[in-house]
């Protein structure tokens, strides 16, 4: 039976409205969807999606309980940014569980970010990341894209990779002090890598 918090279709309802909506809350949002009865919720393809996303997940919290360089709250603001853009609504860890999905689907290696920190100099923003992968070949090349905005970042500068410790960093100069840029890195090798981004960091460069 649906619960009430106000006249229906006002300000919302939780709960099962016979077998043909269900009421809910998710993500801060009052929604409604049609009541479904899976058919077979064990089939191969659901099986293997379910696995991915505890590949996905797993990677995740090795992020957040390494020892040194551990996936905190600047990462998961550069994570929520970027989910924010992609679709309304997702918190960050769905962005970064997201990501890992659609690059295991197409049949390549993922990451999870972690580490993010952003130094500031007059005209001058350094960023470094670090990545967590359950897979034993590593990123070893990638590009910082940067911006004003973070729907256009139109700039690119070559990162500079340490393998061993699976770091990504770089001091980008020429900036306007003042203004508020955006970073996000973007892996070009290994291949497999490729469209495995992370979060968008921010940085505003001062004298």
């Amino acid at each position: 039976m649906a619960k009430l918090k106000a006249p229906l279709m006002s300000l919302g309802a939780s709960g099962q409205l016979g077998k043909a909506l269900v009421f809910f809350s998710w993500k801060g949002l009052n929604v409604v969807r049609q009541h479904i009865v899976p058919t077979n919720p064990k089939t191969q393809a659901q099986l293997d999606q379910r696995q991915l996303m505890t590949w996905a997940i797993e990677a995740v919290h090795e992020a957040q309980s390494t020892a040194a360089n551990k996936l905190g709250d600047t990462d998961k603001s550069a994570y929520a940014l970027w989910a924010g853009i992609v679709q309304a609504a997702t918190t960050w860890v769905n962005q970064a569980v997201r990501n890992q999905i659609d690059q295991y689907v197409a049949g390549k290696h993922a990451a999870v970010y972690r580490g993010g920190t952003i130094a500031v100099a007059s005209g001058q923003v350094t960023i470094t990341v670090y990545n967590t992968s359950i897979d034993p070949a590593g990123i070893t090349e990638g590009y910082f894209h940067y911006g004003t905005s973070k729907t256009a970042l139109l700039s690119t500068s070559l990162a500079t990779i340490d393998v061993v410790t699976r770091k990504a960093t770089k001091a980008i100069a020429g900036l306007t002090n003042g203004m508020k840029y955006y970073f996000q890195f973007r892996p070009s090798a290994l291949p497999d890598y490729i469209g495995n981004y992370s979060g968008i960091y921010t940085g505003t460069p001062s004298a």
